[in-house]
């Protein structure tokens, strides 16, 4: 049954015109799963996240999440999406607003939280990614792995259900992804329900849960890190380890 999970995708299949970028995916989530996805570029990771969320609407398929069915009924997709934050690859934080309003926005705008209470939890999450310091800054002052971790903090403000990251250090300078790993590793540790769109393979064979390997709009393996990483029979699956490990 859809109930038993967090978030159920049956059949999930997006063309842009001519182009079938997911073919059928399925994939069930259950709460404190963490499940990274990895796969070459273009195999359609980043658009299966997007889907989930509706940021981009699919072809066919069905998407469950909490047992709602997002397409094919009626729902309200801004409820929804209060229960899946997401962090992308660019931060996305707003440059004329300070940290803390950056963070405390959501909260007060969608869910009503009192001011007293928003900066309450804006010292808790800044403090949980270590960048307490920053409350009063704005995000122009920050470095690449500063403003991801206010950009997760951001995401855990809406005390989301799930949490997205699309590629969240890709973006960054190698010295600058540790300190964005190890918040999402504590995130982990926490029992936070996370899907995860990763080249940092380190990350996915120490903190996931479950690993799925894409390729072309197909998920060609899933299983835990051990059975992908280290047991894998698919050659698809090896010939892409064996690029980057």
């Amino acid at each position: 049954m859809a109930e038993e999970y967090i978030i159920q995708v049956k059949g999930l299949g997006k063309a842009f015109g001519d182009l079938e970028v997911l073919k059928s995916i399925d994939l069930n989530v259950k709460k404190g799963d963490v499940v990274a996805i990895i796969g070459p570029s273009g195999s359609g990771k980043s658009t299966f996240l997007r889907c989930i969320n509706q940021l981009e609407i699919p072809t066919k398929g069905d998407i469950f999440v909490d047992g709602v069915n997002l397409l094919k009924e009626k729902v309200d997709i801004n409820k929804i999406r209060m229960k899946i934050g997401m962090v992308f690859q660019q931060f996305n934080l707003f440059p004329h607003l300070t940290i803390e309003r950056n963070i405390t926005i959501g909260p007060m705008k969608l869910l009503g939280m009192p001011a007293s209470e928003a900066d309450a939890m804006t010292d808790r999450l800044l403090d949980m990614v270590g960048l307490t310091d920053k409350k009063h800054s704005y995000p122009s002052s920050l470095s690449g792995g500063q403003k991801q971790r206010i950009a997760i903090a951001r995401a855990l403000a809406m005390n989301p259900e799930v949490i997205l990251f699309d590629e969240p250090t890709s973006a960054l300078d190698p010295e600058m992804v540790g300190e964005v790993l190890q918040v999402m590793k504590d995130l982990a540790k926490a029992g936070n329900t996370m899907l995860v769109v990763t080249h940092e393979m380190g990350f996915a064979r120490e903190v996931a849960s479950k690993v799925i390997f894409m390729d072309e709009g197909y998920v060609v393996a899933e299983g835990t890190p051990e059975e992908i990483f280290d047991n894998n029979e698919n050659e698809r699956v090896k010939a892409f380890l064996q690029k980057v490990l």
